[in-house]
């Protein structure tokens, strides 16, 4: 396991066990959406602002990773589907573990939708991909959703416990999910998940402030940080958005110094 321990400290802070991870996975499910268009310049500017890492799919990893500015840590999505398709939530293996290790990744990730009709096939890939994992020293994150026809709110704590915990039960190191809205109820998920939780950013939240609260509610209550895309790399400035999130994570910089930021 010591690959694994070597690996896992490129995401997570060492001082803080905390992290700041930016997805950019989005462009196989969404198209070339703003802020993923140029991936280079997109990439330099969360590094710059002190993302720990970015989650990429494998044929991005040439187009902006790495070999110039300050260095970030590369997590490879192994699982994707297309918003075309006849069912998006239905998320497959479209690489491998042993080609992320070739790409020199620090990290995998799989994406598992708790709840959809295909929920099966994807803890499968999970379960199976840990293992894999577990063998070559590599840290997976696991990105549990729940989402499906019985799920009435995707951020309702009974949901979101559900979906955490087992990503965790089946081998997971990290666990990206939603954040409840509520700092009481996500305390309770933290508690119920062995493994360090981060937060996903989701759709474009309406203020800097809102994105910042939670942030900052999520990681007094124990969160291990984001995993925020579309809220970052869209953001008017991803390099201070990216910062002021990043004091936020790992100095426990208050709302209203890190909005300051913000506006230079």
């Amino acid at each position: 396991m010591i690959g694994k321990k070597i690996r896992i400290e490129r995401i997570l802070n060492r001082k803080t066990g905390r992290c700041v991870i930016v997805p950019m996975d989005h462009g196989v499910s969404m198209g070339p959406i703003d802020g993923i268009i140029d991936m280079a310049e997109t990439i330099d500017e969360v590094a710059s602002g002190g993302a720990n890492a970015v989650i990429v799919h494998k044929g991005i990893v040439g187009s902006g990773h790495r070999g110039y500015g300050r260095d970030i840590g590369l997590i490879i999505h192994l699982s994707a589907s297309t918003s075309l398709g006849p069912d998006p939530d239905n998320k497959v293996l479209v690489t491998s573990v042993e080609k992320a290790l070739q790409m020199g990744a620090d990290a995998v990730s799989v994406h598992v939708n708790v709840g959809s009709k295909k929920e099966p096939a994807m803890l499968q890939i999970l379960g199976n991909t840990a293992e894999i994992c577990d063998d070559w020293g590599m840290p997976l994150i696991a990105m549990m959703y729940p989402r499906g026809e019985k799920i009435k709110d995707e951020h309702h704590a009974d949901v979101v416990k559900i979906a955490s915990r087992a990503g965790a039960e089946l081998g997971a190191d990290i666990i990206k999910t939603n954040y409840t809205g509520d700092p009481e109820t996500f305390k309770e998920v933290i508690e119920g998940c062995p493994v360090p939780l981060v937060i996903a950013g989701g759709p474009r939240v309406e203020t800097d402030r809102e994105l910042l609260e939670m942030v900052k509610n999520s990681v007094d209550m124990g969160g291990a940080g984001v995993a925020i895309g579309r809220n970052v790399f869209q953001a008017e400035s991803p390099r201070k958005t990216t910062r002021a999130i990043a004091e936020i994570v790992h100095n426990n910089l208050e709302v209203e110094e890190a909005l300051k930021i913000l506006k230079g």
